[in-house]
């Protein structure tokens, strides 16, 4: 058992990893201001943050060489870089076009219950009745919110569900991330993982952006720029290394319920920078969702 000594930096070192976090979705909305398309904005974010994880290549590839990996590993850690570097983040940039920052945090918070539901499916891992229990719980959460028509589902309905439904697929490419993850982890080490998954996935952005986009990237505001690069650095980069930190130290479980200060946390971030507020209605599905994944968490143990 960890004494108080040892947990409480433990708790503060993965609060601070799980608040940078979650101001993504508030940076990706303000860089949105000025008229930048989702692609660009995710080349952008990749760019400022790749020669970090290139730095940390370069740094650990000598001993990397000494324990090197297989021919199906390469292909995996391809695999999950393009679930969930990629196919994540590309979903979850698209789906802020529609939704706000705040609905988009809460959503995409649902990842647990996909990771078991994913498991299940694939690895054959089964559910026991706590966690089945929390799943429906961070569902009637998500069906709470979505009950009152103001707050941050004002809008459209049409661009309400088309912004849910792609955070839900960003949730669940991340959730895959995770479950692939899991099975190659202890084999190659997690920041080799999380280093090639970032240059396997900037790769298929570039290819992405080549094919698909005739805006040239050097042609927007500065701001745009300044909000790229806090999002590769303070809402990906040190993030990434802080919560990493924050496994080492006391455990997943642990970490996943420190994780519940995510949503709100962009939820404070957003009314402070956004204006966005919920209704009593909302904050009670929001406490609904965050209570089940914390339910989720504990069953983990």
């Amino acid at each position: 058992m960890q004494s108080k000594s040892h947990i409480v930096p433990a708790i503060l070192i993965t609060a601070s990893g799980v608040i940078l976090f979650s101001s993504k979705a508030v940076l990706i909305k303000l860089a949105y201001q000025y008229s930048v398309d989702s692609i660009s904005l995710l080349l952008l974010r990749m760019l400022f943050a790749l020669p970090f994880y290139v730095m940390i290549f370069l740094i650990r590839r000598g001993e990397w060489k000494e324990n090197p990996i297989t021919k199906k590993q390469f292909y995996i850690l391809i695999g999950l870089g393009f679930l969930g570097y990629y196919l994540a983040s590309l979903f979850d940039f698209l789906g802020l076009t529609y939704i706000t920052a705040s609905l988009e945090r809460l959503i995409l918070f649902s990842y647990p219950t996909f990771v078991l539901l994913i498991s299940r499916l694939v690895l054959k891992k089964k559910i026991t009745r706590a966690q089945f229990i929390s799943i429906m719980i961070t569902y009637a959460g998500i069906a709470i919110i979505f009950i009152d028509r103001g707050g941050i589902v004002a809008g459209s309905i049409s661009d309400i569900t088309k912004g849910s439904m792609l955070v839900f697929l960003s949730a669940i490419a991340y959730a895959s991330y995770l479950v692939g993850s899991g099975t190659l982890i202890e084999k190659v080490g997690s920041v080799r993982l999380t280093t090639y998954s970032m240059l396997f996935s900037c790769l298929a952005v570039v290819i992405h952006y080549l094919l698909t986009s005739e805006v040239d990237l050097f042609s927007y505001q500065l701001e745009v720029y300044i909000y790229s690069f806090l999002m590769a650095v303070i809402a990906t980069v040190i993030p990434s290394f802080l919560i990493n930190e924050g496994i080492r130290r006391m455990g997943a479980p642990n970490v996943s319920i420190v994780g519940s200060l995510g949503p709100v946390s962009t939820i404070i971030l957003s009314m402070i920078f956004l204006g966005e507020a919920l209704t009593l209605l909302q904050y009670a599905g929001a406490i609904v969702i965050i209570f089940g994944v914390v339910v989720i968490a504990q069953s983990k143990r």
